[in-house]
């Protein structure tokens, strides 16, 4: 039985879009065709293995932008029917217009029959709903003399990548990016161990301090973007404050000059059509928060703890219960939940 998560969405086939040219990933919607191909692993991203918990798709050239839409997650929306699917980006479609989706054969029959060939899309950048912690990959053949190393499981597409010799107090040093999506250091990084420091497609950085040199073996960084609380597309055209990202949300009921709470959510278990999460609430004020998100989850909540919660569609609206509802600056809380389709 396939594990793999497609959310489905019913869209309104009239809504506003905005046309974006640009190549760097956004928050704007964005139209072409949608087309598929069965996919098996490998491709531009040089991901080696079909992951078993999302679907995927191959972007166009212009929008895949030397590897920076790799590993990004959009959601997809067929302008025939209004359904959706949320896929991984894995791979590049050379030949495709700028816009255009080439989707996974299995992600394309979630929004159409397969006969249809090609059919008009738009498709947003969400954040990931599959994640966990962010991994550091150093590809074959790297050493201290040529190194280059990849990030994986990000909650945002990757803008760039830094490093330094941990301790050595120097400025991090930004590598370029290759199209097969791994960021070069020609003439190598030297002996570890390494400072790294990942800035996403929001401008959000995040440092990974004393990463010691492992060759072909994914390294669990420890950490992740925090979820975006600046605007986010949610399928109506407007950029507005609830954005629609999988992974990460929006506190709801703040007001003033609190700084919402930040969200991150973690997947633990998964099925055909739903799966089980964690979702931390990180306070990030030097004031207590009295904290309430909002959050587009793709499912419907079979079964919640820790929290107090209601939800419309698939937006899921939680805060706390009598233990955790406040929290002092700087502090987190979890609660959980599972949810099917």
């Amino acid at each position: 039985m396939s594990s793999r998560i497609a959310v489905l969405y019913l869209i309104p086939i009239f809504l506003f879009t905005t046309l974006f040219t640009s190549a760097q990933a956004d928050n704007s919607t964005h139209s072409g065709e949608g087309t598929f191909y069965g996919y098996n692993g490998g491709g531009n991203c040089s991901y080696v293995d079909p992951p078993s918990n999302i679907l995927t798709a191959a972007m166009n050239a212009t929008d895949y932008d030397n590897s920076a839409a790799c590993g990004g997650v959009i959601v997809v929306t067929n302008e025939n029917t209004g359904l959706s699917v949320t896929v991984r980006i894995d791979d590049q479609c050379p030949e495709c217009a700028p816009g255009d989706v080439d989707l996974d054969q299995d992600a394309f029959a979630e929004i159409s029959e397969l006969a249809a060939g090609r059919i008009p899309i738009h498709w947003h950048y969400i954040a990931n709903p599959v994640a966990g912690n962010m991994k550091l990959y150093f590809k074959e053949g790297s050493s201290q003399w040529w190194t280059a190393v990849q990030v994986r499981d990000h909650l945002y597409p990757i803008k760039s990548l830094g490093y330094r010799i941990s301790g050595s107090g120097a400025d991090y040093t930004i590598l370029p990016r290759k199209p097969y999506n791994y960021f070069l250091a020609e003439s190598g990084f030297g002996t570890g161990p390494y400072d790294f420091r990942i800035t996403d497609f929001w401008d959000q950085s995040v440092e990974v301090k004393g990463i010691s040199f492992q060759l072909t073996t994914e390294i669990d960084t420890g950490t992740q973007f925090p979820a975006y609380n600046g605007g986010g597309n949610d399928d109506d055209g407007d950029d507005d404050s609830t954005g629609d990202n999988g992974s990460g949300g929006d506190n709801g009921g703040d007001t003033g000059g609190e700084l919402p709470a930040q969200t991150t959510l973690n997947i633990i278990s998964s099925w055909e059509g739903g799966y089980c999460a964690n979702i931390t609430i990180t306070n990030p004020n030097d004031a207590p928060l009295t904290w309430t998100i909002e959050q587009d989850i793709g499912v419907t909540i079979t079964n919640i703890w820790n929290a107090e919660w209601s939800q419309t569609g698939t937006v899921l609206t939680a805060s706390g219960t009598s233990w955790n509802a406040t929290l002092a600056g700087g502090a987190s809380t979890e609660f959980g939940f599972c949810g099917n389709e």
